[in-house]
Parts: structure tokens; C-alpha cells; sequence
């Protein structure tokens, strides 16, 4: 029987594709566009440099122009154009009233023609000029023998958009670098000298029209093999006043501040200075804030201030002074080393690329975890998911005996009894606080402005701020049972279903204002905080175990009347009164006005949400969601400044305002019996809480993801990993291209270091080289920023892991030797054989991809699990003819996808033995799954990816 797993979330794009800064909604900040999928987020860094998302928009398949309405605050899609695959000029104006208008597309294409880049030339306010690498295919696409292929020459050329005639012409073009892959636009207009760079195989070229050729080589690392060429892949542009730079980064990480000398619009000298390394990015973005955002190729994007430009004259740089001609290229080295301009600051989760991924509950949680391989070298990553939002924990604190309740009132009162307790830095008793503290506390809370509230079975207890106490006790035997409060309002629930409502009057002393019988015994009660610019809130509701739900009038016209009265599925446990303020509504920014929502926790573990009508009382729009096994318990906190819903059940949840929606998240936290939110000077929002015997204060990091995250660094590019059937392990497959193996990188790191003078303290433990140091600076080799040193390409670097997810760790490391990678891996049983599960691994040997695919030989290796399953044993390997790129189970035998074929395994003594095949597939297998008789093959054709 197969079962479908449906996940009530839905995680958003976290690879970026590309990202630009600038201003775009007012003001003298800068922010930061990202582009992620089919959403654009806007990004800003906070006063204390962490990156927020302000806002996202979706646009996709259309040429869009987003206009940020600052009363609304919300980007509106003020533009849409379908885009056709030609090269297309539009031409943006103003009409009468402002409004902005593009134009018709007018036509620059040129057919049979690939563009590699395209910028607009900046000119000032002469005739806008773009400037585009092209090659023209048209030969070399007729010509099957490829000669016109390797003879195919990359030009540069210039398109100009007339004003007056509303036309684009080819302005001028020339032949440049085959090795040319980027172009960036050099400031003009009384900046600088404009024209363009370009950004080719080992050197960057100044170019304008009748400007001759300024070129420069870009630096290489010192042990970066010959056969290997220096690509640039990401720049940034900043200027100030009449300054600027670019910063470039190569595909190895390194990061160049390149210059220009010039005499108004002639360059005399064009220098490529080494600035410092971070992992190769997509886009990088200099803000005039000082900062730099780097979004990653691979792995985490991170956020960089600068703590220097740059201007140290001893840094290894080249300069087109030093070259003439092309011939007279000599290299320029370098040696990359910590960073010294930048320093990071804040750091943007990413996923991409996920290698592989598996869904399993191996903690046998509530719900189940997802395992993911993820990025590429050093900075892969092994990531188990969980549902929810982060949780950071600040105090974890032992109580004298198992508290029932904790409440803030700029103190926090919890235990069978009442503890008083302040927070600072640290967790104290207070002892005068005025409090009673023979009884058991039902509800805490400010009254006014400055005097405090205890409510117990037995009566109010008033504590004015002069230290004055001021008791009201229940009649006869009677006792209170549930309360809910705001600052000027009191209601008690009392034994037999009697309702007390109290006001504060202007003298600050709590009058008795109305009494109601309820039918029943009240379940819970909740009162709304006062509105602004109101006397007090109108709506009483209270919840009863006869299934129902009822709002009461609190004004003094109609005071304890039912306004409306809801049934509910099952008796509620809580009610929470919550005013929801959502930004805007749909993509044209309409405002959504400030609801009132009514939630209640249902003992059967629903959470019921109504929204109630601010004038009438009326309740509509119902909806219901299963939270946990537990009745919810609904507390108010602060998030963002924004009213927020904890609600605690089987596991707690998070229900909060986001971009203008509201979501409603699980925490990725255990299970919690009473929460209340605080703020102080060391956090400015937080949960302060209970479970079990203790106190825990935590505050909610990064809202508006769907998954805490818990990151184990891999040692190389992961590939595929599968689960122990029966350990609940993972086992993991990992292999790089021209790398050296972790034992050669150890002692090259020695080698640097010494040289460096910087043995004594040169941190060459293996374990911090593969998962990096938390500060750059403390090791200035770190893998992590660096990137592994570069071999030949025909060298492979791989390993097998054995990993426990339980306790994070690696219980078993294997690496593989003699220049095998490996490529496929599964668990076996073989019929009637004695080892019980067995690993099966599949490798290739000096595996090339370039100028054609070739290696010297395929492998399957066989492991027996040893040591509960936590180590393996090699009991042998079978060389086969191609690569076995796909490995699984089938009717008690091993199922190789090897090439093009399909060959069916069993164990024999020293190797495996053949028992069928099937040649008929005329492409590679890359992919195999059984299902009962059935085998389903996934395959690719030759030289496709």
C-alpha cells in the first residue's frame, strides 16, 4: 500500500536568482530587490545589520514595473508587457498627470545570434547606447563537419536609440575575446570616462568607441593549476560623489577592486587590485549604508560591512601599465588570505541546490522531518527540517515545584502558589511584591497605570502603587473560576455560572459595575484590549461546556446582553480576542481595514477562528484547524510591534502578522503549558513560559519561514544518501571534481601556515577545516570562505558517511582511494544470504567530462554493516563496464543501472555475480525504483544534463 504525506506548508524559493539595490520606497535608505522564483522580496538591513524582509510581490513571464505606494505600503505593478525573445528597446515617458508609460518595442535584433551580455552604456544625456557580446551561429549551424564552430568569433557591438526618429541602428561593432562573458558599465556623464568593461578568460578590457583597447590580466592564485583560466561571474558598482569602483569576483571566490585612471573620457590606466574572498556569488551588492549583500551561488547568502576599502598599497595587483599586447601577458599571483575589508554580519538561509531529499519521522515527533542534501565543496551541507519557526533560547530556569501558570506584569508570577520572579540579566525572587502567596493565582495583570492585580479562588487583591491593598472576596462558599482582564475591565466567572463585571473608575478604584447568570458553568473567558481613543472594550466572550460560544455587550446602554451566540464542535477550553491589522490585500495594494477575530481552543484540539463584527457583535466567516492532540491554550503576544497569538498545544503555534497576511505557524519547540510575552532591556520582545518544572524565556527569530533548520557541514558535494532500514541512520555519498582529499589539504594548510609564520597557532584541526570557523578572521584559510584548492580535473575526492540524525554525528567516514568517486548508493538484501542488509555503492575511476567523457573503470563496492550498524566493512567490489549511476533492491537482489544497461545482481563469495540484463534502453540510466513487480527507469540522453 503506498501512502501520500500532505504537508500543511509550503516553503518559498530560497535560491536567488538574482538581486539589485537601490531606493525604492523613500526616504534615505537603501534596499536591497532579490529575486527568488517568481516572487521579488525587498530586503533592508535594521539597526543592528540583521537583513528583514519589508515586502514581496509576484511577477513572473512579463515585463513588470513596480511603483511603491508609501500610503499603502505596497509595491504596485504599475507596467505589464508580455517579452518576446528578440533583443527590444522600450522607451519609459510621463504623461499629463505623471503617470508613467512605456512604449511600443522597437526591434534591434539580428537573427542566428546568441547574446552572452547586455548593458546600457551610460552616456549621460547623449542618445542612449547598449552594448551587447554576440556571436553569430548561422555558419557554424550549417556546417556539420563543426570547423565553423571552433572558428566562431564573439564581437562587441554598440546599438544606438535615436530620439528624434524613434529608431535603433547597430552603431558600431568589433571583434573581442572568445573568452568574453560579461560586460559592465563604466560611470559617464561628468563621472567618468563611460564605455564599458569587459570581463573575458583571464583579463578585463576597457572599451569605447575610437578609444583604444586599456587591458589588464586578472590575478590567479599561487597554486591554481596552469590548465585552469580566471572567469569573472558577479560584480558591483558603487560610486560616491565623482568616485567609483567595481568590485569582480572570479568563479574561485576572490573578490578584485578594479579602478580607473582617466582624464575626462580617455583611461590611462586600468588596475585589478585583490580586495579580499568570499564564496562565488550570483549578485553582489554594495549599499551606501557600508554594506555589501552577497547572494550566494551555493549555500547561505550572507550580509558583509565594510571595514575597509581597500587602499593598501602592499596588496598583489595587476595594471594595464604592465602589458602592452596580449603576447606580453604575465600572470600576477596572489595568496588568498582571511578577510580584512569585509566582515560578516548576518546570514540568509539557502537550500540551493538540493542534491537529494527523503521525508521520515527518525524522532518520532508529531510530525516528520525532511532530509535534504544540499550545496556544493565546502559549503555542502546535511539539513534536517523540521516544521516550524526557530526558537531562540535565552534562560532555562528550575523551579521549585511545577508551576501551573506564569503571567508579566514587569514581573512574572507562576508556582502552585504564586512565585514572584523578576527578569534581567538574570532570573531573581522577589519578596515584597505585595502579593499573595499562600494561594494558587488565577490571573495577574496592571491595572491603570500603576497599580497591580491578583486574582485568586477566593477574591481580588488590589495593590496600589502606594503600596495601599484594596480586597474583594467572594460570597459565601462560592469561588472564581476564570477571569479575563484588560487594563480598566474585570470580569470573574464564578462557581454555578455567575458573572461579576468591574470597572475602574477615574479615582483608580475597581467598582463592581453588573452581574449575569449564565446557564451554566463557564468554561473561559476573554475581554478585548481597550480600543485607542476608548473608555473601554465593548465585547465580552465566554465560552461554556455546553458546546457554545457567546459575545456580551460591556457598554453601560445594553451592559451583559448576548450580542450572538455560536455552537462550537467541542466544549472550548480558551478564547483569545484579536484584532488584526493586515497591511494590504491583492497585487493592486487595495487596503484590508483592522478585524476583530474571535479563536478559541476546542478541547478536541481545534482551533475555531470567527471574525467578529466591530459594530453589532455578529459573528461570520468561520474556519477551523486541528492543532494537536492537546486542547489549545491562547495567549496574546507581540511581534513586530503587532499583536500575536501563541497557542499551545501538542506542540505550540505562532499566529502573526506577515508581508500583510496572516499566518499561523508551528514553533519548532517542545511542548509548552502557559506562555505571556514580555519585554525588557536585554530583549525587546520575547515568551517567557513554563513546562514541566521549569521557566523558559525565548524569543522568535526569523518570521515568515516554514522550517527550523538544523545545518551538519559535509566534507564534500553530497550526491545522493539513503536510510538504514533499521538503525534509522543515514547514509551518505560525497565526491568533487578536481579536489584534494581532506588528509593532502591538512598538511598544503600546514605548509601555508608555517610560511606564514603562524604555527603556533595555526588551527589545523581537520574537523574545523570542513565545517569552518565562526569567525573568519580566526582561521584565514577557512574552507567555508576560501573553497577547496583546485587540482587537475581528471582528480576525484570522495567519501562515505554514516551519519546518526539522533545525535548529529558521524559515526562512520570512509575514504575512498585510487581516484574513485562515488555516484549511486542503496541497501540490500540479498535472499537466503547471511550478512542481512548490506551497502552497495557504485564509483567510477578518473572520471573526465572534457574534451569528451572517458574513465578507466566502474565499480559496485558491497559493505557489510558492522558495529550496531554504525561502521562499515568492505567485502568486495565488481568492476562493471560503465558507470553505475543508479542502484536499488529488487526481489532479493541488486539492480545496477550501468550505461545503457540494466543488469540484475546477486552476491557471490568474492564478487557479484550476473544473473540478467536488458539492452534496450539507448540512454543513460540515471535513476531506478521498484514498486511490488514493477521497475521504473529513469533515463537521460548522451551529453544532456
Amino acid at each position: 500500500m503506498g501512502f501520500l504525506i500532505r504537508f500543511d506548508v509550503s516553503q518559498q524559493a530560497t535560491g536567488i536568482v538574482c538581486a539589485t539595490n537601490g531606493n525604492f520606497i523613500g526616504g534615505k535608505s537603501q534596499e536591497i530587490v532579490v529575486a527568488r522564483g517568481k516572487f521579488l522580496y525587498l530586503l533592508r538591513p535594521d539597526e543592528n545589520g540583521k537583513l528583514q524582509t519589508i515586502l514581496s510581490v509576484e511577477v513572473s513571464g512579463r515585463i513588470v514595473i513596480l511603483e511603491y505606494n508609501k500610503e499603502k505600503m505596497y509595491l504596485i505593478k504599475s507596467i505589464k508587457r508580455l517579452l518576446g525573445s528578440q533583443k527590444l528597446v522600450y522607451v519609459l515617458n510621463r504623461d499629463s498627470t505623471a503617470r508613467l508609460t512605456i512604449s511600443s518595442p522597437l526591434e534591434a535584433h539580428k537573427s542566428h545570434t546568441i547574446v552572452y551580455s547586455i548593458a546600457g552604456v551610460d552616456c549621460g544625456f547623449d542618445n542612449p547606447i547598449f552594448a551587447s557580446i554576440e556571436l553569430d551561429y548561422l555558419e557554424a549551424d550549417q556546417d556539420s563537419t563543426g570547423q565553423s564552430a571552433n572558428e566562431a568569433q564573439k564581437h562587441l557591438t554598440f546599438y544606438e536609440l535615436d530620439l528624434g526618429l524613434n529608431h535603433v541602428s547597430r552603431k558600431w561593432s568589433e571583434p573581442i575575446d572568445n573568452g568574453a562573458n560579461m560586460l559592465v558599465i563604466v560611470p559617464g556623464g561628468g563621472d567618468g570616462p563611460s564605455g564599458i568593461l569587459v570581463c573575458a578568460e583571464n583579463f578585463v578590457i576597457y572599451k569605447n568607441q575610437g578609444h583604444p583597447d586599456v587591458r589588464a590580466v586578472i590575478p590567479r592564485r599561487a597554486d591554481l593549476p596552469a590548465e585552469r583560466g580566471v572567469l569573472i561571474v558577479s560584480v558591483a558598482t558603487h560610486r560616491h560623489r565623482a568616485t567609483f569602483f567595481v568590485l569582480l569576483q572570479t568563479e574561485y571566490g576572490d573578490v578584485f577592486k578594479c579602478t580607473l585612471e582617466h582624464d575626462n573620457d580617455r583611461v590611462t590606466e586600468l588596475k585589478i587590485k585583490y580586495f579580499d574572498t568570499i564564496p562565488v556569488t550570483i549578485s553582489m551588492c554594495v549599499l551606501k549604508t557600508g554594506f555589501l549583500f552577497a547572494a550566494s551561488e551555493f549555500g547561505n547568502h550572507a550580509l558583509y560591512q565594510f571595514r575597509a576599502i581597500g587602499e593598501e598599497a602592499d596588496v598583489e595587483s595587476s595594471s594595464s601599465t604592465l602589458m602592452e599586447t596580449e603576447e606580453d601577458f604575465q600572470p600576477v599571483f596572489f595568496q588568498p588570505r582571511g578577510l580584512k575589508n569585509l566582515i560578516r554580519i548576518d546570514q540568509v538561509d539557502s537550500l540551493m541546490p538540493i542534491m537529494d531529499m527523503k521525508v521520515a519521522n527518525l524522532f518520532e515527533e508529531e510530525t516528520p522531518q525532511i532530509f535534504t542534501l544540499c550545496g556544493r565543496g565546502p559549503r555542502s551541507s546535511l539539513r534536517i527540517l523540521r516544521p516550524g519557526l526557530a526558537v531562540s533560547e535565552m534562560v532555562v530556569s528550575q523551579l521549585p515545584g511545577i508551576p501551573i501558570a506564569v503571567w508579566t506584569v514587569k514581573k512574572n508570577i507562576n508556582d502552585d502558589a504564586t512565585l514572584v520572579l523578576s527578569i534581567g540579566e538574570t532570573v531573581e525572587e522577589v519578596s515584597d511584591s505585595g502579593f499573595l502567596d499562600t494561594t494558587p493565582s488565577l490571573a495577574v495583570s496592571l491595572l491603570g497605570d500603576d497599580s497591580l492585580m491578583q486574582v485568586h479562588p477566593k477574591g481580588i487583591r488590589h495593590i496600589r502603587e502606594d503600596g495601599r491593598i484594596i480586597q474583594w472576596e467572594t460570597p459565601g462558599k462560592r469561588t472564581i473560576v476564570k477571569v479575563a482582564t484588560n487594563r480598566v475591565q474585570v470580569v470573574i466567572a464564578l462557581s454555578e455560572g455567575e458573572l461579576v463585571y468591574f470597572e475602574m473608575d477615574i479615582t483608580g478604584q475597581l467598582m463592581e459595575v453588573e452581574k449575569h447568570e449564565m446557564s451554566g458553568d463557564v468554561a473561559c473567558l476573554d475581554i478585548a484590549l481597550v480600543p485607542e481613543g476608548r473608555q473601554r472594550s465593548r465585547f465580552l466572550v465566554v465560552g461554556s461546556y455546553d458546546n457554545t460560544i457567546c459575545i456580551l455587550s460591556l457598554d453601560p446602554d445594553d451592559c451583559m446582553q448576548v450580542l450572538s451566540l455560536q455552537s462550537v464542535s467541542s466544549p472550548p477550553e480558551s478564547l483569545l480576542l484579536l484584532e488584526v491589522q493586515a497591511s494590504v490585500g491583492g497585487e493592486d495594494g487595495t487596503d484590508h481595514p483592522a478585524s476583530v477575530f474571535l479563536n478559541a481552543g476546542l478541547q478536541n484540539g481545534v482551533l475555531f477562528r470567527t471574525v467578529v463584527d466591530m459594530v453589532t457583535g455578529q459573528l461570520s466567516d468561520t474556519r477551523s484547524r486541528f492543532l494537536g492532540l492537546r486542547a489549545p491554550k491562547l495567549f496574546s503576544a507581540v511581534v513586530r510591534g503587532r499583536r500575536a497569538m501563541l497557542c499551545l498545544s501538542s506542540r505550540p503555534w505562532l499566529g502573526y502578522i506577515h508581508q500583510g497576511h496572516f499566518l499561523l505557524t508551528p514553533l519548532s519547540y517542545e511542548t509548552l503549558e502557559y506562555a505571556a510575552s514580555f519585554s525588557s532591556d536585554q530583549c525587546a520582545e520575547g515568551v517567557v513560559a513554563v513546562a514541566g518544572d521549569a521557566l523558559r524565556v525565548f524569543t522568535i527569530e526569523r518570521l515568515g519561514e516554514t522550517f527550523n533548520e538544523t545545518v551538519i557541514p559535509l566534507r564534500y558535494t553530497p550526491r545522493k544518501f539513503v536510510l538504514h532500514p533499521k538503525r534509522k541512520l543515514l547514509i551518505v555519498i560525497e565526491s568533487d571534481q578536481g579536489a584534494f582529499t581532506a588528509e593532502e589539504r591538512e598538511a598544503a594548510r600546514k605548509e601555508c601556515l608555517e610560511a606564514a609564520g603562524m604555527e603556533e597557532n595555526g588551527n589545523g584541526n581537520i574537523d574545523e577545516m570542513e565545517n569552518g570557523p565562526d569567525n573568519e578572521e580566526n582561521d584565514p584559510l577557512s574552507d567555508e570562505q576560501y573553497g577547496y584548492p583546485k587540482a587537475e580535473a581528471e582528480k576525484w575526492v570522495s567519501c562515505i558517511r554514516v551519519f546518526e540524525p539522533r545525535t548529529t554525528t558521524t559515526t562512520c567516514l570512509l575514504e575512498l582511494q585510487d581516484n574513485e568517486a562515488a555516484f549511486s548508493v542503496c541497501t540490500v538484501n540479498f535472499s537466503d544470504k547471511e550478512y542481512g542488509t548490506l551497502l552497495a555503492v557504485g564509483t567510477a575511476k578518473s572520471l573526465k567530462f572534457w574534451p569528451k567523457r572517458s574513465f578507466a573503470a566502474g565499480f559496485i563496492h558491497i559493505y557489510r554493516f558492522i558495529e550496531d550498524g554504525k561502521g562499515l566493512q568492505l567485502l568486495h567490489k565488481t568492476q562493471v563496464e560503465g558507470i553505475p549511476l543508479a542502484l536499488c533492491q529488487f526481489q532479493g537482489k541488486l539492480l545496477a543501472g550501468i550505461g545503457s544497461v540494466l543488469r540484475l545482481y546477486d552476491l557471490g563469495k568474492r564478487k557479484l555475480l550476473r544473473k540478467c540484463e536488458n539492452k534496450l534502453f539507448p540512454n543513460t540510466i540515471i535513476s531506478l525504483h521498484t514498486y511490488r513487480d514493477r521497475i521504473y527507469v529513469g533515463d537521460i540522453q548522451e551529453g544532456c544534463s
